[in-house]
């Protein structure tokens, strides 16, 4: 062995990995089938409008926070951050009525009991629960934690039962929920880790990035060619091969054969069970549990460009909800909730260059249209997505007078968007589904059955930035050990 790793994907957890293990002497190789890097960090400019694919902001960057860790270590706190508004970085508004969420755990519980006097406690202890799975967040780094990265009984906890069970008053569980398009809230089976982990970070402290998440991932590209790895795009994995047992490499491009001792998949684990070839090493009954996951929903975005000195940019996201709406059980093909959410303007001024519109959207509003290419699927589809961009506008302009003058161009993007230029399987926006009923079926480890192909990304354990953030070393250490 020679200590050559290819990557597959080049979505943040396989630039992660790449950077680890290239900065540890290993030969990287990142292979992307697309043209250009980053997957859901990707961003694209439509005139004087950059938009994010995916990324909108994140939580925990503040010194000594659990992603200023692990990005100060990648390299990635030399970026253009700007600071969410901490007095209102998030704004719940459930039909007619707002409620600011404001950073910091104190300041957070202290403006929440105002408008909740009667559920002041059940707010303070709601806060302290997250802040305590914050500060231990990396005791699951432990080499004393023997059964695996995502083995802690929370995982084994619903999310739903948690909140019902500290919290009487309905509305203010609908209200500390109201964030609920950074994971997809689903009361039967979220896991209350996966819920408390990610509120907390962004209560911490909440950021946006000027330049959009393609600066991440180019930035660890760009490391990982310096530490002597390749990055190659256009370049897609058509096989994974095994040789004696053992990962041997994989086929490219239908022919191209490329050696390596390790391979790290950063695709859908779905997807890469489907390039495996023939082996005993890895069963049926595998293939079959690893195609059966469920997958949680996808997004319609409408991105939206604005017209110049038309609408001021404002430094927080809306989660607008409809009266009566229950943002734990969504209801497939409505249209019940929409984030708002602005890009930081790049020209130094005030003015909105442009915003998104996302929205919740299940593969089964959009499979009809699937296998269709893109630009050819047929008028009916360019009228659904008209339709959807009109409820989105109709909920958002209730909150944001003017929005529907300050338009100059739409583009949106469905489920069917996602799968075929990101290869996420039903279009799914957050991987795999997890399950507080069967955790160790749903949370996945980086281990294959298959020695020397390892999983890393969003369908294993967590995901967001932090997520697979701390995924990628859980994946690294299966090859270098965490003390390294």
């Amino acid at each position: 062995m020679d200590g050559s790793v290819i990557i597959i994907g080049s979505g943040l957890g396989g630039l992660e990995c790449g950077y680890i293990l290239a900065k540890h002497g290993m030969k990287v190789t990142v292979l992307e089938q697309s043209d250009q890097t980053g997957g859901c960090l990707q961003t694209f400019v439509r005139g004087r409008a950059l938009f994010d694919t995916g990324f909108h902001y994140a939580g925990g960057l503040g010194d000594g926070e659990p992603l200023n860790i692990l990005f100060r270590y990648f390299g990635l706190m030399d970026l253009p951050w700007v600071r969410m508004d901490p007095d209102c970085f998030d704004e719940v508004v459930i039909g007619d009525m707002s409620f600011p969420f404001a950073g910091g755990h104190r300041q957070f519980a202290q403006r929440l009991a105002g408008y909740f006097p009667h559920e002041k406690d059940a707010i303070i202890k709601y806060t302290q629960f997250l802040k305590n799975v914050g500060d231990h967040i990396f005791d699951c780094f432990s080499p004393r934690n023997a059964d695996g990265p995502f083995s802690g009984p929370l995982f084994s906890r619903p999310a739903y039962g948690f909140l019902a069970g500290l919290v009487r008053d309905p509305l203010l569980r609908q209200v500390l929920s109201g964030t609920s398009l950074k994971m997809e809230l689903a009361a039967e089976s979220l896991p209350l880790y996966v819920f408390a982990q990610i509120n907390d970070s962004f209560i911490r402290s909440s950021w946006r990035l000027r330049g959009g998440g393609s600066l991440i991932t180019d930035s660890l590209a760009d490391s990982i060619r310096k530490m002597g790895g390749e990055v190659r795009t256009d370049t897609e994995v058509t096989a994974i091969r095994e040789k004696g047992g053992r990962v041997a490499g994989v086929e490219v491009n239908g022919g191209e054969m490329l050696d390596a001792d390790f391979v790290v998949s950063d695709i859908h684990p779905a997807e890469t069970v489907a390039l495996i070839w023939e082996t005993k090493a890895v069963r049926k009954v595998y293939r079959r549990r690893i195609s059966a996951l469920g997958n949680t929903f996808g997004m319609f975005t409408a991105n939206i460009r604005l017209k110049p000195g038309s609408l001021k940019y404002i430094n927080r996201n809306i989660y607008l909800h409809r009266a009566g709406a229950d943002v734990w059980n969504p209801r497939p093909g409505k249209t019940d909730s929409v984030l708002v959410s602005w890009s930081v303007p790049y020209d130094g001024t005030d003015d909105a260059i442009s915003l998104d519109l996302l929205s919740p959207m299940w593969w089964s509003e959009v499979e009809k249209w699937y296998g269709l290419p893109y630009g050819h699927r047929g008028e009916d589809y360019v009228q659904f997505k008209r339709m959807k961009t009109e409820e989105c506008m109709s909920l958002a302009e209730r909150r944001i007078p003017g929005l529907r003058d300050a338009v100059d161009r739409i583009y949106t993007s469905t489920p069917l968007s996602y799968r075929s230029c990101l290869c996420s399987p039903e279009g799914s926006a957050y991987g795999v589904r997890k399950d507080w009923r069967s955790p160790m079926t749903t949370v996945l480890a980086p281990k294959t059955p298959l020695p020397g192909l390892l999983l890393t990304g969003q369908s294993l354990g967590l995901h967001g930035l932090l997520g697979v953030s701390m995924t990628s070393v859980f994946t690294c250490a299966e090859i270098i050990g965490l003390d390294a």
